[in-house]
């Protein structure tokens, strides 16, 4: 048994070793599609991760005009403290306007000094009794032509505009992966077949002694796991610099609030990454498989 292992490694290394240029090739290929694989799942988690906290309670902000009368502001207090659609509602005046205009444009320093209190609406922030995003903007639009509403801003459009991209940079980056997965699949197929062509007489000699079929065609099997352990094993440190250097940055973003949840949590990641190890694996072990059944006849 020992000495039929020795013999399964020995092949194999000298195999990936002999045909070095391609071994890498294959290993390099596989890896960045993983890459591209795993940044579509990390993404697509991410947007999920980001929107999540909106789907317990999304707000709509009622924007008041500065010069609303007292009356014209007492009917949309009536409207929100009677709506069975309204949870809650928290009223935003000129002075704690001015103060997050403050915060928020803290870096320029002469715009903040034209602007005062008197100019800035007041608003009222709200959280509806039913979360859907289709309900609340049907609710919001109850309060665009309402007297001295100046305009409704929905957050909801935002996660959309969110959620649409994500979709669109996931499904991109799954597009290039899947088509570098068949590269890779190829190129394991042409390293093992050249392989079996350079061992061509070496299997003659063995089908002559009586080696068994599996005894022949296991390394050059092997050989194509190898690949695909490697490939898989290596995109592992790449994914996660990705996630570190770009979803997270976006995440700690001050100027992008709504994007603090866009993360890829350590259980998530972790799962990404046994299967990004499994899919090469699988992939390479097809490939090698596929080669040695059209081209193995023993």
């Amino acid at each position: 048994m020992i000495r039929k292992l020795r013999y399964l490694f020995t092949a194999t290394f000298s195999n990936l070793w002999r045909n070095a240029t391609l071994t890498i090739a294959a290993i390099l290929t596989v890896m960045i599609s993983l890459v591209l694989f795993g940044t579509s799942l990390m993404v697509r988690y991410a947007v999920d991760n980001a929107t999540a906290r909106w789907q317990g309670g999304i707000e709509f902000v009622v924007w008041m005009n500065a010069d609303a009368s007292p009356q014209q502001d007492a009917a949309i207090r009536e409207t929100l403290d009677e709506s069975p659609q309204i949870k809650d509602w928290t009223y935003v005046d000129q002075e704690a306007a001015y103060q997050e205009f403050l915060e928020l444009f803290e870096d320029n320093p002469e715009l903040r000094e034209n602007v005062d209190p008197s100019i800035l609406p007041p608003s009222y922030r709200v959280v509806p009794t039913d979360p859907d995003a289709d309900v609340v903007a049907e609710l919001a639009d109850q309060f665009r032509t309402r007297a001295g509403v100046r305009s409704v801003a929905l957050p909801t459009e935002v996660i959309k505009e969110v959620q649409r991209t994500g979709d669109i940079i996931s499904t991109r980056t799954l597009l290039f992966s899947l088509i570098l997965v068949v590269a890779a699949l190829l190129l394991i197929l042409n390293t093992v077949l050249i392989a079996i062509g350079a061992r061509r007489r070496e299997i003659e000699v063995m089908k002559l002694v009586g080696a068994t079929n599996w005894f022949i065609r296991l390394p050059f099997m092997f050989e194509g796991v190898v690949c695909g352990l490697l490939g898989g094993a290596l995109s592992i440190p790449a994914v996660w610099w990705i996630r570190r250097s770009i979803i997270e940055e976006i995440s700690s973003s001050e100027a992008i609030n709504l994007l603090t949840g866009f993360r890829v949590a350590d259980s998530e990641f972790q799962f990404i990454a046994i299967v990004l190890v499994g899919l090469g694996c699988a992939v390479a072990t097809f490939g090698s498989v596929l080669a040695v059944s059209l081209h193995l006849d023993v």
